[in-house]
């Protein structure tokens, strides 16, 4: 049976998708459940395969996710994860229908607003947003992570700067990688908090109409992954699309450590996960650019760059900086047009 998972089924789909073999398997899911003739908008996507529409019929809106298995994703870790943090009053998608053969779900609409579009429009609420979403992480930090998920340790974490090397550096980074390691023992041992991976203002939906931490709605947590404590804290406060000042980095690190009674050492393990975290980053976005034609995101690693640079800045840190200095290079204009294909 093709939809084992979805409630409502009707007759034959009116809903009219791009005459391919995918489009038809999108088709013939919509065509059976109760969103068959409900309007379709497409929904920019992010850096991934994924693709969204909104369903929309009058005042009422659903969100249509596509990742399909024949480019290796999966809905099934989405929907675990969604399970989860509903179970702990957060606030992600319901899973309305599901088809996890197909790689296809139907999921509440949580509101077309996201935070850094909010600030945007609203740049005086950046504190109390910012706070809030602070607050979702909390709420984390002190919940136990679901089993058998895959753990950033030390090695691991070395291991994932491959893309620097490939595509950014396109050199060898062995003694990066080295010193990436030993720092993330030294620094950052304890993998064992859920980190949903790519928490950041794109991916928090603003619902002032909501209360507490209902006020944020979560995406983009299908890759979650167990991790040391502060990692999300820091794809946060480092955010790649968003500039995000010293002063509120600070208080949104004061906040979160003082809510959860990390100790003074905190902020060396802070600097070492966000340095981990956005050297791969700088091979991400390389990567795109060279390999799948998206110049764009070679905009964004300047403020990459700074950021690497601030948390290297850490004294605990210096072997670590001066192995980053020796093989990654600053992303000169030169440098950047080398990178866009």
């Amino acid at each position: 049976m093709r939809l084992p998972f979805l409630a409502l089924i009707h007759g034959a789909t009116a809903c009219v998708f791009l005459m391919t073999e995918r489009g038809g398997i999108i088709a013939d899911f919509l065509g059976r459940s109760f969103w068959k003739d409900w309007d379709q908008n497409p929904i920019p996507g992010d850096a991934s395969a994924r693709r969204y529409w909104r369903l929309t019929k009058g005042a009422q809106s659903v969100i249509l996710m596509d990742d399909a298995p024949e480019n290796d994703g999966s809905t099934v870790p989405f929907a675990k994860i969604a399970a989860f943090l509903s179970q702990h009053d957060l606030a992600p998608p319901h899973v309305l229908a599901h088809d996890p053969d197909a790689g296809l779900m139907i999921l509440t609409d949580l509101g077309g607003q996201d935070v850094a579009t909010w600030l945007r429009h609203n740049p005086s609420h950046e504190k109390e947003l910012y706070r809030c979403a602070a607050d979702v992480l909390v709420k984390l930090h002190r919940v136990a992570p679901p089993p058998d998920l895959p753990a950033l340790t030390a090695q691991e974490g070395a291991a994932l700067l491959d893309l620097v090397g490939s595509y950014y550096s396109r050199a060898d980074i062995t003694d990066l990688q080295s010193e990436m390691q030993k720092a993330l023992m030294e620094h950052a041992p304890v993998a064992d908090r859920l980190a949903l991976r790519d928490f950041h203002a794109e991916n928090l939906i603003w619902r002032p109409a909501h209360k507490g931490t209902d006020r944020v709605g979560l995406l983009d947590f299908q890759d979650a992954f167990v991790a040391p404590a502060g990692y999300d804290l820091v794809s946060l406060i480092r955010d790649a699309r968003r500039d995000v000042g010293q002063t509120l980095a600070d208080d949104i690190y004061a906040y979160f450590a003082e809510q959860t009674r990390l100790g003074p050492d905190f902020t060396t393990q802070l600097a070492c996960i966000a340095i981990q975290r956005n050297l791969r980053i700088l091979g991400i976005f390389a990567r795109l650019a060279l390999a799948y034609g998206k110049p764009h995101y070679v905009d964004l690693i300047p403020r990459v760059w700074r950021y690497i640079e601030a948390d290297l800045a850490n004294p605990a840190l210096a072997n670590l900086r001066q192995a980053v200095l020796d093989t990654v290079p600053a992303p000169t204009p030169t440098f950047l047009a080398g990178l866009r294909p």
